[in-house]
């Protein structure tokens, strides 16, 4: 195979893989942009002071009105724990962020099965679960407060900007009348295009990883990588090693999930995609936004315990999965490969993809250009050049929508 064959190959994969879940990706990030355009960013802080479990419940479903860009979700975070949020629900809230939201699980349910998307609604809780039991018997006092005074200094790092903008609607009214209002449209169009943009990179560079591996990798390695040939052990070792593979992709958020589809088919076993697709807040370059936040030993304490709450959620589910036959047959995986055809999957690409055209015209008609453009910026920074549509106050309200 000549290299410019193998290329073409690789990225008729990607290509195909992107046809089959556009229309999904757009429905997804729409419902997640209409919940955040009626849930305000200012209350959530003084609602997540705590960790009791309910508090750790609240901020989970917080969490998964929120973005689903891993590097938005971690500085959100770090901004909650500033503003006065307990840390581990602070934590609770970042991994819901990720890991919890509606655009997932779409995406999931399409390329891999509503198994996928069950699993990671019941390995999400359980890993809060453990990860709040391992704050409460080993996080010490001396590395929170240490952690606080590294993240009271404020330091810049990726998706500040877009972490601090609260775009939704206030005001009094029913849900359906303030979302059907023009305020509440330009916010969906605001929430649904700065989302897009805060993931594109990560998901543009998990399909062509995903499309590079399924070409150019046999399964045969796979296979031996992940002791598919012996059950027993394949359990054991999946959710250990899925999270070390998620850390060394530099992919992360909805990006990963393509390479799950590859993994999944190579032989990784059932909890081990699991424990992968949550390792999107370890991989590298968020490692090194922890330490920059928090510190490097608190960035290290992160690491080990969201690792070993990981694996913990991936045993689980392979347990409860696995006792309830809900486990899918592993031989029947496979990539999608068809590219473009006449079926349904391209009557909802056409209906989605004029959707968002309307929704990004909109965008761009209402002072979406300057928001973009304030996306990475400091999280305390305050542009008075910029239009109220799109100006980001120390507390993250953003209610004055151009029109």
């Amino acid at each position: 195979m000549s290299v410019v064959h193998a290329v073409l190959h690789a990225l008729s994969i990607a290509g195909s893989m992107t046809w089959a879940i556009t229309w999904a990706l757009i429905l997804g990030f729409l419902l997640s942009a209409i919940v955040q355009a009626v849930v305000h960013k200012a209350t959530v802080a003084r609602l997540m002071g705590d960790d009791r479990p309910r508090t750790l419940a609240v901020s989970s479903l917080l969490g998964m009105a929120s973005s689903s860009c891993s590097y938005a979700a971690v500085a959100l975070a770090r901004s909650l724990f500033r503003k006065g949020a307990d840390f581990t629900a602070a934590m609770a809230f970042e991994i819901a962020s990720t890991n919890l939201v509606i655009e997932l699980g779409v995406i999931l349910a399409l390329l891999m099965g509503w198994q996928f998307t069950l699993a990671e609604f019941t390995g999400g809780p359980i890993m809060i679960v453990v990860l709040a039991l391992l704050f409460r018997l080993t996080l010490r006092a001396r590395l929170l407060r240490d952690a606080r005074e590294q993240a009271d200094r404020g330091l810049a790092s990726s998706m500040e900007g877009h972490a601090a903008m609260d775009m939704s609607v206030s005001g009094e009214g029913s849900f359906r009348r303030r979302l059907l209002s023009r305020r509440g449209l330009t916010s969906v169009s605001h929430v649904f295009v700065m989302e897009w943009a805060a993931i594109l990179r990560d998901l543009v560079l998990g399909l062509l990883i995903a499309g590079a591996i399924a070409a150019w990798v046999p399964d045969s390695f796979w296979q031996h990588f992940f002791f598919s040939g012996h059950p027993l052990l394949s359990k054991i070792w999946g959710p250990l090693v899925g999270p070390v593979v998620a850390l060394v992709s530099f992919v992360c958020s909805i990006g990963n999930v393509p390479l799950a589809v590859v993994l999944w088919k190579g032989g990784i076993s059932f909890g081990g995609v699991v424990a992968f697709i949550f390792a999107d807040l370890l991989i590298l370059p968020i490692l090194s936004i922890y330490r920059k936040y928090y510190g490097g030993r608190m960035a290290l304490y992160l690491a080990a315990t969201f690792y070993a709450a990981m694996v913990v959620a991936g045993y689980a589910v392979e347990l409860v999965f696995g006792g309830l036959g809900l486990v899918p047959d592993q031989s029947e995986a496979k990539i999608p490969t068809d590219g473009v055809s006449w079926n349904y999957t391209t009557f909802l690409n056409i209906v989605f993809l004029l959707v968002a055209a309307a929704l990004v015209i909109r965008f761009l008609r209402t002072g979406g250009r300057q928001m973009l453009a304030m996306m990475g910026g400091s999280p305390d920074a305050v542009d008075h050049s910029a239009p109220p549509a799109v100006h980001p106050s120390h507390q993250g309200r953003h209610h004055g929508h151009g029109m």
